[in-house]
């Protein structure tokens, strides 16, 4: 049997991942790309929570910025990310991966409230927790929704799911030199100005010493590399692994 490297993690899947080429909403061939990677994982007694955006459905602070009251905006950004999680949770449990949906804001009907120790027992009982809601509050994202629910629940790492393979020196998909770095320090990517997570999220993940994988997760069995170790995406951390710091490939 496979020997996986973390035994909790947290998994961090951005709202615009499910979208894939729709350009809105959730594509039903990346749902079930995803469900099926984080089935295969859950079955090798990888504990599994999961944190999930809603940018594909609604982005509050985008609409803040267009003169929305910033409350109401970041409010129905929760409502998407509710959206997103019953959209997992339901291809999941098609798979046969037993799920909870937890929120940060009380909708009885739908989910259960986020409480800590029962997160923590549903996971030691192999279930996928899937965090909605982000943190109940406004003004905060997903992100940090993300780092918080991880420290709250001892994960060992976060894996952030992106639609791009690692951390670059700037956006891969409008320039073409841009270079990818293998592994980063806290300290490195503050440095360089790197938006990895807002700076909320980064400093609880650099003050917890919480490692962070950002990677493709739309590349098949991503997720399951990443929770082995592998050189998959881009890892950040206290220090470098391989001594090689902020170098680029």
């Amino acid at each position: 049997m496979e020997s996986y490297r973390y035994k909790r993690i947290l998994l961090k899947i951005s709202g615009e991942a499910l979208q894939g080429e729709e350009g809105f909403g959730i594509d039903p061939r990346v749902l079930d790309s995803i469900s099926r990677q984080i089935k295969e994982v859950s079955e090798h007694k990888v504990e599994v929570a999961i944190v999930i955006g809603g940018g594909n459905i609604w982005r509050g602070e985008e609409a803040g910025h267009e003169g929305m009251d910033r409350v109401s905006a970041d409010y129905m950004g929760m409502l998407a990310t509710v959206i997103n999680a019953l959209a997992l949770q339901d291809a999941l449990e098609k798979k046969g991966v037993i799920t909870r949906v937890q929120t940060a804001i009380v909708m009885q009907e739908l989910a259960e409230p986020y409480i800590r120790r029962r997160a923590i027992r549903h996971l030691e009982k192999k279930r996928v927790v899937i965090f909605a809601g982000g943190t109940g509050s406004p003004y905060f994202s997903t992100d940090t929704a993300a780092a918080l629910r991880a420290i709250e629940i001892g994960a060992e790492v976060i894996l952030k799911g992106t639609n791009v393979d690692g951390v670059y020196t700037s956006d891969p998909r409008k320039n073409l030199k841009a270079v990818k770095f293998p592994e980063l320090t806290y300290r490195e990517a503050i440095n360089r100005g790197l938006e990895i997570m807002d700076m909320t999220a980064f400093t609880l993940c650099m003050e917890n010493k919480l490692p962070i994988i950002v990677f493709d997760i739309n590349h098949e069995g991503n997720i399951k590399r990443a929770a082995l170790g592998e050189n998959v995406g881009t890892i950040i951390g206290t220090e470098p692994i391989s001594g090689k710091g902020g170098n680029v490939t």
